[in-house]
C-alpha cells in the first residue's frame, strides 16, 4: 500500500473525548427535553453512551447495529420503538454522524416498528455537516469536503493500526 493511499489517522485524545461527551451532556441538560434512557449504538456509540448515561443520570440500553447479526439490532429496535410509543424518551448515541447511513437505517427501522419520533433524539460526538441526516446534539462538526482524517476514538486505539487502516480504506468515499 502506498503512502498516498494511506488514510490520515487522527487519534482523538481521551481528554478530548471526555470534554466532547460533557459538551453533549450539557446541551441535552440545558434543553427542554430529557431522555428516560440513553441508547448506545454498537459499536462506536457504546462508550459515549455509557459516559452520557452517567452524566445525565439516566439508565442505558444498547443495540448492535454494526455487527449486522439478526436479532441484535432489528429486534431490539422493535422493543425500544414500543417504549417510545408508550411515551418513553430515548436518546440514541453514536460516535460520528459521517455519511448518515447508520442513523438513517436506525430511524427507518424505528419507524417501521411504530416508533413515536417525538420521543426520540440522536446525539454524536462528531457531526459531518455534509451528512444526509441531521442529529439533535453534537459536540463538534466536521466538513468531509475539507476534512479527510480518519478519526480513531480512544476505545478503537487499542486495535492494530493495520486493522484501523483496513476499516478506513473500506469506505474510500469518506477519504477522497
Amino acid at each position: 500500500m502506498s503512502t498516498a493511499a494511506s488514510p490520515q489517522l487522527y487519534y482523538i485524545p481521551h481528554d478530548d473525548f471526555v470534554a466532547d461527551t460533557q459538551a453533549v451532556a450539557h446541551a441535552v441538560a440545558r434543553g427542554d427535553w430529557m431522555p428516560d434512557f440513553v441508547v448506545g449504538i454498537g459499536r462506536g456509540g457504546l462508550v459515549p453512551a455509557v459516559f452520557l448515561s452517567h452524566a445525565l443520570k439516566v439508565h442505558m440500553l444498547s443495540i448492535d447495529h454494526s455487527s449486522k447479526v439478526p436479532g441484535f439490532a432489528d429486534e431490539l429496535l422493535g422493543k425500544v420503538a414500543a417504549k417510545s410509543a408508550d411515551g418513553v424518551r430515548l436518546l440514541f448515541v453514536d460516535d460520528i454522524n459521517d455519511s448518515g447511513g447508520t442513523i438513517a437505517d436506525i430511524r427507518r427501522l424505528l419507524a417501521e416498528a411504530g416508533c413515536d419520533t417525538g420521543n426520540v433524539r440522536f446525539a454524536v460526538l462528531l457531526d459531518n455537516v455534509r451528512s444526509r441526516v441531521r442529529v439533535d446534539y453534537h459536540a463538534k462538526t466536521i466538513d468531509r469536503a475539507e476534512d479527510k482524517r480518519w478519526f480513531v476514538f480512544p476505545w478503537e486505539a487499542v486495535g492494530m493500526s493495520e486493522t484501523i487502516v483496513e476499516e478506513a480504506l473500506s469506505v474510500p468515499h469518506r477519504l477522497a
